[in-house]
């Protein structure tokens, strides 16, 4: 491992920050590309090798790309492990936070023990770059699936939607009469009193008359204060809202979303898709879905990171001290970038996962066809 030089490191620290908050899986990437670039790149850079220094490098970067999500997600987390010793403090589940914290805790069991039973396995019977390159293309194939049905889900609630605007006509109807009738009536009630009830400066004809000066522009830094400030009041609110949604699902349907991070132990299947995916299928919007990956991945994330740091610390950390600094840095900066700008896409309903599915496709087929001609 003291082969490891600072531009793997670094390339390596990147692409963990990059992929792991991308619905593209960072294990794949990890094990394809050392494999493609060759050279002294596919022989430092092994994972399946027998104690593999290289996985131990990777797995420690895990405990940087959980800092990202963690701080990213902040508000949220100090709400739910508030309400995870809230709740062990009542002896009861009484609020969202409370059942958000236990909801997490179930749903990541089965993935924690099915890991400390299975990663030798998986690593060494799997994570090579043939099988590698094949579950990247299938995790292609999941992404788009669950995209798509996704999509129709949508388009089935619209049409059940435009089924029943007819029968609203009669009270839209009634609305314009009763809207048309309170147009009649200025506001404020009665002429000349609108600039005093809208607080105008006084000006030539006194105050609320015509001819009374325009307040004062507000400051331009002002205006963006407060922007900053309603936008940051509105991500709040619009995450306490998401999690009231998430917490109705119950701890049987966390638990099944949870588990499928099981998957996501073969290289090439992202951690996040698959919950991603599997969330959609069970009747979460796409953005529920994302959040609630993100929120199973950073306690297993951290756990596997800080299980394997005491590795990093022993042989086969030794001299590659200053290059788990270099890649940890980048891998926090990358993956804190991806996951801001990952969660702003999905917000938008017209921008879908095809994106991310066509690249495993092209990455995971072309892949396959280089490591098999070469």
């Amino acid at each position: 491992m003291s082969h490891l030089t600072y531009p793997e490191a670094g390339v390596v620290g990147l692409i963990q920050g990059i992929t792991e908050l991308f619905p593209i899986s960072s294990l794949g990437h990890n094990v394809l590309i050392p494999q493609i670039v060759g050279g002294s790149w596919a022989q430092d850079l092994n994972v399946s090798a027998p104690e593999s220094p290289y996985l131990a490098y990777v797995v420690g970067l895990h405990v940087a790309t959980a800092a990202a999500m963690i701080i990213y997600f902040w508000r949220d987390w100090l709400r739910i492990i508030g309400g995870f010793f809230s709740s062990i403090r009542h002896m009861a589940v009484r609020n969202t936070d409370e059942k958000m914290a236990w909801m997490i805790i179930f749903a990541t069991i089965p993935v924690g023990i099915a890991g400390l039973a299975l990663e030798h396995l998986f690593r060494v019977a799997f994570s090579k770059p043939v099988p590698t390159a094949l579950f990247l293309t299938a995790n292609g194939i999941i992404l788009f699936v669950g995209d798509q049905l996704r999509k129709l889900r949508t388009e089935s609630g619209q049409a059940r939607g435009r089924a029943v605007a007819p029968a609203m006509a009669g009270n839209q109807g009634a609305t314009r009469s009763m809207q048309a009738v309170s147009a009649e009536t200025p506001p404020g009630g009665f002429p000349g009193v609108q600039g005093s009830m809208r607080g105008d400066a006084p000006g030539p004809g006194g105050p609320g008359m015509p001819g009374a000066y325009p307040a004062a522009a507000p400051d331009a830094a002002h205006e963006q204060r407060l922007s900053h400030r309603d936008e940051r009041e509105q991500e709040i609110a619009e995450a306490k809202q998401a999690d009231q949604r998430l917490s109705a699902m119950g701890y049987v349907q966390a638990t099944i979303i949870g588990s499928m991070q099981i998957v996501a132990l073969l290289p090439g299947i992202s951690r996040d898709g698959i919950v991603m995916v599997g969330g959609m299928f069970r009747g979460l919007t796409r953005e529920d879905a994302a959040r609630f990956s993100f929120l199973l991945s950073a306690p297993v994330i951290l756990a596997a990171g800080f299980l394997k740091i005491p590795d990093l610390f022993g042989p086969l950390g030794k001299g590659i001290h200053g290059q788990m600094v270099v890649g940890s840095i980048l891998s926090f900066v990358g993956a804190y970038l991806a996951l801001r700008f990952f969660m702003r896409y999905i917000k938008n309903s017209e921008r879908t996962l095809a994106p991310f599915a066509i690249y495993c496709v092209v990455a995971g087929i072309g892949s396959l066809i280089y490591l098999t001609i070469r």
